[in-house]
């Protein structure tokens, strides 16, 4: 009879301890087999978290059932990155706090605003039109002096680390700020001494990016433009033109050849038309362009070309003369490429 009584004492301790380790398990045991980053919107329900971990948890159901024991119900929208090892306990503590895990966004020079925003929108939780009604907020706009044009200046391409679910306002400060201190003392005195607002650099930036792919010609080119704003010389960059055409034709609108015809667009962009900068910036400027205005080459060069021989790059010239006799070879080679607009 006594062995009985320790028999069933230690089947029952047995039991009580597999159940305990059981219930641990649940609980604190090893729930995630590998890294996953998971997204949680604001629809999202715990039926919904349990499908997106079914493929890396051990069984998605104990997610479940922790959740119920810990009175756990509306998990926090969020960019969520769970690790290895992670127990069901983290991962409801987690979503029950909203302890996100911030990202990295980048972005380069985009031609317009509305396609900066789908860039973003890519990227982050919010859309690209609630980004863009944030972007073009009136009252943000006169505070900074900018305009729906302008304000694409004050996004400088570079990577950023944010939350996945930071608001459009928010974010657009965050890059105001940045703004602010990419404009140090040094790049504010460089364009003094050009006779240079931070806006109208970003103006000649946008003009070169799109001149010149190669980062070595980018002072080059911001010399030549500068020599002509000095000598009062209306600048005739065709990247201008292209932006005329484009906000007639569209964005999607394809041009690989300026037309004689072109330069009769009459817009205050058309720097054909009209001397010295346009209104505002037609691109987006990278750093590189930026600073490539700021420490822009010393030289007497007035006239650029194609350079034909050297596809990519360009033939500077200081007389009007020897830049025909460039535009004419340049002229030439896009007729054989039958390049006609």
């Amino acid at each position: 009879m006594k062995k009985k009584t320790i028999y069933l004492l230690a089947f029952f301790f047995l039991l009580g301890g597999i159940l305990a380790y059981n219930y641990y398990q649940k609980i604190f045991g090893e729930a995630i087999t590998k890294k996953y980053v998971l997204y949680v919107n604001s629809d999202d329900t715990l039926q919904d978290i349990k499908a997106h971990i079914k493929d890396i948890s051990k069984n998605p159901n104990t997610f479940l059932w922790v959740a119920a024991r810990k009175n756990f119900s509306k998990p926090k929208v969020g960019r969520y990155v769970l690790t290895k090892g992670m127990s069901n306990n983290d991962l409801v503590n987690m979503l029950r706090s909203g302890m996100q895990t911030p990202l990295k966004i980048s972005f380069n020079n985009q031609d317009t605003l509305e396609k900066f925003a789908g860039r973003i929108s890519n990227q982050i939780q919010a859309d690209s039109i609630s980004l863009l009604k944030s972007f073009t907020n009136k009252e943000f706009l006169l505070k900074n002096k900018l305009s729906e044009k302008s304000v694409l200046q004050i996004f400088i391409p570079n990577t950023y680390e944010v939350y996945w679910t930071i608001r459009p306002d928010k974010f657009r400060n965050k890059m105001l700020r940045a703004y602010n201190r990419f404009w140090n003392k040094n790049r504010i005195s460089k364009a003094e001494k050009l006779g240079l607002t931070k806006s109208e650099v970003s103006t000649l930036a946008s003009i070169v990016q799109k001149e010149t792919a190669k980062k070595s010609e980018r002072p080059i080119v911001a010399g030549l433009y500068l020599n002509r704003l000095k000598k009062g010389m209306p600048l005739q960059a065709d990247p201008t033109i292209i932006y005329c055409i484009k906000e007639i034709k569209g964005q999607d609108y394809i041009v690989k050849r300026v037309l004689t015809v072109d330069l009769q667009i009459n817009s205050p962009y058309n720097t054909y038309k009209y001397s010295g900068l346009p209104p505002t910036l037609i691109a987006m400027p990278d750093v590189s362009a930026i600073d490539g205005v700021l420490n822009a080459n010393n030289h007497d060069y007035l006239y650029m070309c194609v350079n034909v021989d050297k596809l990519g790059y360009h033939s500077f010239s200081k007389s009007l003369a020897e830049h025909n006799r460039n535009a004419a070879k340049y002229h030439r080679w896009l007729n054989k490429q039958k390049i006609n607009r």
